[in-house]
């Protein structure tokens, strides 16, 4: 009964990190080899002969809740880099903070799908995580009081991950964080512009902000604003967004060095067609040279240009947005486009079968196959097979006729024209006899 209530503490407690690590990494489990060095005695290890653990270290859900001694995690890990504690059950920033603060190297760290909401990070405690250069905290229902208490001690932070944390609104912190480069908030609540604004605010050296998946529904912000807010921004990712407006592309055009947009999914592009939505988004967004991940050429440009002015050249004066009359600056008034018709094309050509003729309607986009068929419920013709054999009217002399072997081409791959001839003859028959030879 002792043993079970034992068995039963030591599992509500949880097990500490450096226990997992001594146990993954332990020379008898894990499978080095694969450029893993093993030493007799690694240097300022506490136990001989450990395995010198890599620098980029993976002990994801591992039920991982406190730390350990934190002299072993110092001696083990003096020289990681790289650490993945995802899917544990830390839930004190404490334990957290000395696992960091015994890893001097760290640069990334995730925390992704830790249970941290309600916890909150001292400030003191913040300054351990000042070297940290990529921090992921996914689904942690973090608190902006601890991003603020993170980003104002990790002067050296470029990356940050915040998404599928249940964020509605964004909390204002006094203190920018200038090295902060991408954000990824995805899957979140978001709705107002004034939140993203807050973002803009705190983080005026993004370059990358992926917003997709929250219910931003516009942009609503002056020129001079756009261009102070964000004057570094070169990639956002507004995918599955509330925007409706094309007033809210335009103005996505302020940022100075955008070139990488991603739009797919939001309202204001469902009336559209595919081909529509790339050309007027793409026309609206000069300086974008990657649009929803594919490459923008020249080409692609103009012809982009061309269509946004021929598609607003016969609205009222008062709808026409100011990017059409730059364009019309550039291009001029251009003529409509010819209405081609693309509807399938029809000839008349006379089938011959023995010495009965029949003018028959074709349309060249069948194939071969469905013309065979066609002929012989038209003409009562043998289940038992055909040949045909097509021929030029004017070139017939010359080249002979040319027997329609394939089942599967199409009839204007053969370049047939009104007027010429098809014969049908038995494919148990020779197509000449003996005597003709």
């Amino acid at each position: 009964m002792a043993a079970t209530m034992e068995s039963s503490s030591d599992e509500e407690e949880g097990c500490t990190f450096i226990q997992v690590l001594s146990e993954k990494y332990n020379p008898e489990n894990f499978p080095y080899g694969q450029g893993v060095v093993v030493m007799p005695s690694p240097p300022g290890s506490p136990v001989k002969g450990r395995l010198f653990l890599p620098n980029m270290l993976v002990l994801s859900d591992a039920g991982i809740r406190k730390a350990g001694d934190r002299s072993d995690i110092a001696a083990f890990c003096a020289h990681v880099l790289e650490l993945d504690l995802s899917h544990n059950q830390l839930n004190d920033w404490a334990e957290i903070s000395t696992i960091v603060s015994n890893i001097p190297h760290l640069e990334f760290l995730n925390l992704s799908m830790n249970p941290l909401s309600g916890v909150e990070l001292e400030p003191s405690m913040a300054e351990v995580f000042s070297r940290v250069r990529q921090l992921v905290l996914i689904n942690t229902q973090v608190s902006w009081d601890t991003v603020h208490a993170l980003t104002q001690q990790a002067q050296e932070l470029e990356e940050l991950f915040l998404c599928l944390n249940g964020y509605n609104t964004v909390s204002e912190s006094q203190t920018s964080c200038p090295s902060l480069r991408l954000l990824q908030i995805t899957d979140n609540q978001l709705k107002e512009w004034a939140e993203v604004r807050k973002l803009g605010q705190m983080y005026p050296s993004l370059k990358t902000l992926i917003l997709a998946n929250n219910s931003v529904d516009s942009v609503s912000d002056t020129r001079e604003t756009l261009e102070q807010l964000f004057p570094n921004l070169r990639t956002i990712n507004l995918n599955n967004s509330g925007l409706s407006k094309w007033e809210d592309i335009e103005r996505l055009a302020f940022f100075p060095k955008l070139e990488d947009v991603k739009a797919k999914g939001i309202p204001l592009l469902q009336p559209y067609t595919t081909h529509e939505r790339r050309c007027l988004l793409l026309a609206q967004l000069p300086s974008v040279v990657l649009l929803n991940g594919s490459a923008v050429s020249d080409g692609e440009r103009e012809d982009a240009e061309r269509l946004f002015i021929r598609y607003y050249q016969d609205c009222p004066e008062q709808e026409l947005p100011e990017r059409y009359h730059i364009l019309v600056s550039k291009y001029g008034q251009l003529a409509p486009l010819v209405e081609v018709d693309l509807s399938p094309r029809s000839i008349m050509v006379d089938i011959r079968w023995g010495d009965r003729v029949e003018a028959v309607s074709l349309r060249l986009e069948q194939t071969v196959g469905d013309l065979k068929k066609h002929l012989r419920a038209l003409l009562q013709l043998p289940t038992n097979g055909i040949r045909l054999f097509y021929s030029d009217r004017e070139m017939c002399s010359v080249l002979g006729p040319e027997e329609l072997k394939c089942s599967s081409r199409a009839l204007h791959s053969y370049r047939i024209r009104d007027g010429d001839e098809i014969e049908v003859v038995p494919k148990v028959k020779s197509r000449y006899s003996s005597s003709d030879l």
